[in-house]
């Protein structure tokens, strides 16, 4: 038998200069939290079937397995958009009046 390797035990202090990555559905749901979409009692009802394909694409996208949370985060992106993705939506396809395309 071989003797198995002690493993190392590593605390905070090691790791706090790590920067963990922050999932795009924790940054949709922490801006409608401060916008205040999320105050108040959850009355509203949703019944909705959809492709078995596109919940576990969204899912996997979104990191839940609960379609609660899913419908939420998908929500919240909708009612607060991005505002970098808005104004490209709203100016796709105009240059400024100076703007020359160099070939």
């Amino acid at each position: 038998m071989t003797a198995r390797k002690a493993r190392k035990t590593v605390t905070s202090a090691e790791t706090d200069h790590i920067v963990r990555p922050i999932s795009r559905a924790a940054v949709v749901m922490e801006d409608a939290r401060r916008a205040g979409l999320l105050d108040g009692e959850a009355t509203e009802h949703l019944s909705v079937r959809l492709p078995k394909a596109l919940v576990d694409a969204a899912k996997l996208e979104a990191g839940t397995d609960k379609p609660t949370e899913l419908v939420r985060i998908a929500l919240a992106m909708l009612a607060k958009p991005d505002p970098s993705v808005k104004f490209l939506f709203e100016n796709y396809g105009r240059l400024g009046k100076d703007h020359t395309l160099d070939y």
